[in-house]
């Protein structure tokens, strides 16, 4: 079972940054690609970005392209996502999510979660 645990959260203004931050415990990091998804109230959760294991393989949503950079330190067993330039339609719960394996842009294929931190931007 893997273990994931967000932070980083918060209020923020249009046009702002945040960090979200999503350390993993419980299995050995290695071979396991990794996914940010959002939620906005009403609707559903969406791909925002994913990292494989070695960093050789990373997909961004569009609506994020350009302003969002995801990361990972496999030593720390972390995986990071730089916001930039926020907007409010960033509005959200952020979910990490996990899987062995290649990374991938479907949610569904992602069998491990945390719990979600909320952004909130300001117009």
């Amino acid at each position: 079972q893997v273990q994931l645990v967000e932070s980083g959260g918060g209020l923020e203004q249009a046009g702002g940054s945040l960090r979200l931050s999503c350390a993993a415990s419980g299995r050995p990091f290695s071979n396991y690609a990794m996914g940010w998804f959002r939620q906005a109230p009403g609707k559903g959760r969406e791909f925002v970005a994913a990292i494989s294991w070695s960093r050789g393989t990373i997909y961004y949503a569009d609506s994020v392209k350009g302003r969002f950079t995801i990361s990972r330190d496999n030593a720390k067993n972390t995986v990071y996502l730089q916001m930039n330039n926020l907007k409010p339609e960033d509005t959200a719960v952020y979910y990490c999510a996990a899987r062995q394996g290649t990374a991938l842009v479907t949610r569904n294929e992602y069998p491990y979660w945390g719990q979600g931190t909320q952004v909130t931007v300001s117009s």
